[in-house]
């Protein structure tokens, strides 16, 4: 589940960005994504987005991850399955025309998952 104001934030992120990709944390609390960490030490170009995961604080809370696509697809390339299987958790992709219908999710292993977005 996701908080629909971190999804509303999150498209809004993606249009800002665009061309660029950007690229974040999820933090969860109680089954729900509540917030995103913006990935330190950035690099967010039209293809890829860099970041030094080091830096990231120890947080237990951080249970996804979020990234946005300036394409409209939001299928996870092979760079996306080596970053996702680094993280556990659902990894979100934002898609253009970045509308709440691009927003796809996957696991670790790019298999899809439904998510529900609540108040």
């Amino acid at each position: 589940m996701i908080r629909k104001e971190l999804l509303e934030y999150l498209l809004e992120l993606s249009r800002d960005f665009y061309p660029n990709e950007f690229a974040g944390f999820l933090r969860e609390r109680n089954g729900v994504f509540e917030e995103v960490l913006l990935a330190p030490n950035p690099h967010f170009g039209s293809r890829a987005a860099f970041f030094d995961t080091w830096m990231l604080p120890m947080d237990e809370s951080i249970k996804g991850t979020v990234h946005s696509h300036p394409s409209p697809s939001p299928v996870p390339s092979k760079a996306d399955l080596h970053f996702f299987s680094k993280f556990g958790g659902v990894h979100f992709i934002i898609a253009y025309p970045f509308e709440p219908f691009s927003v796809k999710a996957y696991l670790s292993d790019g298999t899809p998952v439904r998510f529900k977005v609540v108040p």
